[in-house]
C-alpha cells in the first residue's frame, strides 16, 4: 500500500474557509427562510465586475488564438516579457527591481505555498499571530513543524504576537530566525507597517541572514502615501527579501489568476556547507519544472490594468472597496466595538463584545443578523476575541450589513 505524507496528519480539522462554508451552508438547509436575507462578508472575494481594460484586452487574447496566424501555445513559465515588463515599470519604478526578477503565476496564495520548495529541512520559522493559515499549513504540509497543541499553535514555529498594544504589528524577535513571513496590509487584521517598523524588519533580517516573505498583495488599497506598499522601498531589502503580489484585488482577478512573485538576484540562500545560492536561481528552476504559466489571455488582461484607462478603473474599484470599508468601520464603532484596520486595507479587525469568543460571535451574525464574518480565532490563538468583516462587496450590501450590525449589538 502506498504510504502518504503523515504530515497532512497534523493538520487541525479543517481549512479555515471551508469550516465556515460548512456552517454556512448548514445554516441555510436548516433556516430556509432566512437564507435569502444572507450577506457574506468572510471570505475576501471581489464582487465586482472586472475593470472594462481588462475585459476588452482578454477578448483580444482569445482572438488571436482564434487564427493560426497569432495563435500561441505554450509561454514562457516565467511569464510573457510583455506583463513582467509593465509590472516592472509600473509598480516597481525607481525601486531597482527588473522585469527578469519578477516571476508571473495563478495566484500569490499559490505562491507562498510553493515558495517552500526551494528551501531545506532545518529552517527556524516566524509567523505573525494571527495569521493567514496558509503561511502555517504549507508548513506542516512539508515537514517544518511538530503537532499542534491545544491551542492550535504548532511546535518547530517561532509566533509573533500581535495585538492592540502593538497594533497588530510584530516586532522583529530576540531570536534568530532563517525566514520569516510578514504581510502588509495585513490580513487578517487590516494592520500596515510604518516605513520606520519595516525599516527595523530589515535590519534584523540583514543581521541574522534571515529571509523575509512579504506578502503584499493588498498593496493598491494603502491610502497614505507614507506606508510604503513595497519592501523594496527599504535600503537593503534587496538582499533579505522577497515580495509576493497579485492581481486578485488589485484588478479583481479573484477568479481569474494572476500575480506574480519578485526575487531579486542578490538574495541568498546557503547549502549546508555554507556555499550561498541566488535564490532566483531555484525559483526558475522550480518554476519552469512545475508550472507551465499563467493563460495569455489573463496576461494580456493582467497587462492591461496598467494602461492609462485600466488604472483609472482600478483606481475606481479600490474607492469603492475602501469606501465600504470605512463604512463598515463607522459602524463597528458606533457600536461600542474596538476596530482596527479598514483605512488602507480591505478589511475591518474588530474586537467581539465582552464575553463572546470569536466564533460566538460568528454564529449571532449569522444566527441573528444573517451576515457571515470571520472568526479571529481562525487566524491563530492570539485572533480569539476578534472578527474580521470583509468590504469586498456591492454598496447596497455593505449598507444593510452596518444597519445589522447597529441593531443586533444596540
Amino acid at each position: 500500500m502506498a504510504l502518504i505524507n503523515e504530515n497532512f496528519l497534523k493538520l487541525k480539522a479543517g481549512y479555515l474557509f471551508p469550516e465556515i462554508g460548512r456552517r454556512v451552508t448548514a445554516f441555510q438547509q436548516q433556516n430556509p427562510e432566512k437564507a435569502a436575507r444572507l450577506i457574506r462578508c468572510g471570505i475576501g472575494d471581489v464582487t465586482e465586475a472586472l475593470p472594462p481594460a481588462a475585459i476588452k484586452a482578454m477578448h483580444e487574447g482569445v482572438d488571436e488564438l482564434a487564427h493560426r496566424s497569432s495563435f500561441k501555445g505554450y509561454g514562457p513559465e516565467q511569464g510573457y516579457a510583455f506583463l513582467r515588463e509593465a509590472v516592472a515599470e509600473h509598480q516597481y519604478a525607481g525601486l531597482n527591481i527588473s522585469a527578469e526578477e519578477i516571476f508571473i503565476s495563478d495566484g500569490s496564495k499559490c505562491d507562498t505555498g510553493n515558495i517552500l520548495d526551494i528551501f531545506g529541512k532545518g529552517n527556524r520559522i516566524a509567523i505573525t499571530d494571527p495569521v493567514y493559515p496558509v503561511y502555517v499549513d504549507t508548513n506542516v504540509m512539508a515537514g517544518n513543524t511538530g503537532d499542534a497543541d491545544e491551542k492550535g499553535a504548532y511546535a518547530g514555529l517561532v509566533y509573533l504576537r500581535c495585538d492592540a498594544a502593538n497594533g497588530f504589528v510584530a516586532a522583529p524577535p530576540a531570536e534568530r530566525v532563517d525566514l520569516v513571513y510578514l504581510c502588509f496590509p495585513n490580513n487578517p487584521t487590516g494592520a500596515v507597517a510604518t516605513r520606520e517598523q519595516l525599516t527595523a524588519w530589515v535590519n534584523y533580517a540583514l543581521a541574522n541572514d534571515t529571509i523575509i516573505l512579504f506578502d503584499s498583495a493588498y498593496e493598491a488599497f494603502v491610502q497614505d502615501s507614507n506606508v510604503p506598499r513595497s519592501i523594496y522601498e527599504i535600503p537593503g531589502a534587496h538582499e533579505c527579501a522577497m515580495e509576493f503580489r497579485s492581481f486578485s484585488k488589485h484588478g479583481g482577478f479573484t477568479g481569474v489568476r494572476c500575480a506574480y512573485t519578485v526575487i531579486p538576484k542578490t538574495l541568498m540562500g546557503s547549502t549546508t556547507d555554507g556555499n550561498k545560492v541566488p535564490l532566483h536561481q531555484l525559483w526558475s528552476r522550480r518554476h519552469s519544472t512545475k508550472f507551465n504559466g499563467a493563460s495569455y489571455p489573463v496576461q494580456k488582461a493582467a497587462a492591461a490594468l496598467f494602461s492609462p484607462e485600466g488604472k483609472e478603473q482600478v483606481a475606481a474599484l479600490i474607492k469603492h472597496y475602501m469606501g465600504n470599508a470605512t463604512l463598515l468601520r463607522d459602524a463597528c464603532q458606533k457600536a461600542g466595538l474596538t476596530v482596527f484596520g479598514g483605512q488602507n486595507a480591505p478589511y475591518v479587525w474588530v474586537g467581539c463584545p465582552a464575553g463572546k469568543t470569536s466564533w460566538e460571535m460568528f454564529d449571532a451574525m449569522l444566527h441573528d443578523a444573517q451576515v457571515v464574518i470571520t472568526p479571529g480565532s481562525g487566524f491563530g490563538a492570539a485572533g480569539e476575541g476578534w472578527f474580521r468583516i470583509s468590504a469586498f462587496n456591492s454598496r447596497e450590501n455593505v449598507e444593510e450589513v452596518c444597519r445589522r450590525i447597529g441593531a443586533l449589538l444596540a
